[in-house]
Formats: structure tokens, C-alpha cells, sequence
């Protein structure tokens, strides 16, 4: 499968799980994609292996100044404080949105589906995710499985680091099938009241 010529947002912060953003980072760049790191501040953005401090990592773009439209794929790295500290974001929050709205792929792994729920995409989707959170997934109207990787119309997700050789083949072979037609017609488009 070859990736030439896409471009893929990694949207990740501090606390990010670092295996979970490199290794996906160097499938898709060994496919011929271009990867950028987009985050909430400019600079750098520190990685963990669980919870001990990692490297850091330069960030691309900030998500205030990019658009899904930039992009032909995008991958949420997990770790516990990136994910949360993205969900209480609005425009990282919208960025994901837009992904779903648009039908293009996307990936998360472990707890990035925190960002899913937040962005209320999972209602009528089945995924899987770090076993704590399947609670918020039911809640949010999706189905929770317990399995090394799970693809539902163009969203992959997996559990945990040990699930990324599977989800690094997924995600390639979803980023170079490109757009997803039907699965803007999976989002919630009912009226919602204000909060």
C-alpha cells in the first residue's frame, strides 16, 4: 500500500504515550506519508513511556491554525493526561469532529478514545480502547469489544502499545483507502441543546 503524496495530523500533547505516536509516525512515513505533530501550544510536547517522563517531540502546527481539509488521515496517540487534556480543548475537540464529518480515516489507540467521546463520533460505531473506558463508550451510545484492533467505516482503534503492530497495518491500509462517504452519514447530526 503506498501513501504517497497524503498528508497525516498526529494531534497529541504533553503526556502523550511515545510508542503510540512513533511507531504509527514511522508506518506511515515508510508508506510515503507526510506526518505532522499538531498540538495546543507551539514548541515541543513531552512523551511518556506510562509514567515515566520520555522525549519530547517538535511540534508541526497548532490545531487552532489547521483544518481536517489539510489532511488525509488522522491518528490519536494515547497515554492517560494527552487524551484528556485534548478533550477539554474545543478547537482539538472540533478538529476530530471534522475528520468524521469529512469521512476520513482516523486512528486512536489505547485512551485516545476519551477525544472520540468528547467529539460524540462513537454513537452507533463499535470500537475498542483501553479497557477503562468502555463505560464512556457505552455511555456515548457506541459498542465496546475487547480485541487487538477493530475497524468500523474508516475508524481504527486499538487497546493498548502492545496492539500497535496490528493497528499500524490498519490504519495504513484505511489511510490508502482514503475517504469514507458513509461515514459522515454516522455522526450525530441531530440538534443538541446547549450546555
Amino acid at each position: 500500500m503506498h501513501l504517497e503524496g497524503r498528508k497525516i495530523a498526529f494531534l497529541a500533547t504533553d503526556g502523550v504515550e511515545q510508542i503510540e505516536l512513533t511507531e504509527p509516525w514511522k508506518a506511515v512515513k515508510e508508506h510515503g506519508a507526510t506526518p505532522e505533530l499538531v498540538s495546543l501550544e507551539t514548541g515541543s510536547i513531552q512523551g511518556v513511556n506510562h509514567l515515566d517522563k520520555g522525549i519530547t517531540f517538535p511540534v508541526d502546527r497548532t490545531v487552532q491554525d489547521v483544518t481536517a481539509e489539510e489532511y488525509d488521515g488522522l491518528v490519536l496517540p494515547g497515554g492517560v493526561a494527552n487524551p484528556d487534556r485534548l478533550r477539554m480543548d474545543k478547537d482539538a475537540v472540533g478538529f476530530v469532529r471534522s475528520f468524521f464529518t469529512a469521512g476520513k480515516p482516523v486512528a486512536a489507540i489505547c485512551h485516545a478514545p476519551w477525544l472520540l467521546v468528547e467529539a460524540d463520533v462513537v454513537r452507533g460505531r463499535t470500537i475498542t480502547s483501553w479497557p477503562s473506558l468502555q463505560t464512556d463508550v457505552r455511555n456515548a451510545g457506541g459498542t465496546w469489544v475487547d480485541e487487538e484492533v477493530h475497524t468500523d467505516r474508516g475508524l481504527v482503534t486499538s487497546r493498548k502499545p502492545e496492539d500497535l503492530p496490528a493497528f499500524c497495518d490498519k490504519l495504513v491500509e484505511e489511510f490508502a483507502e482514503g475517504a469514507h462517504p458513509q461515514q459522515a452519514n454516522a455522526t450525530n447530526t441531530e440538534a443538541t441543546p446547549l450546555r
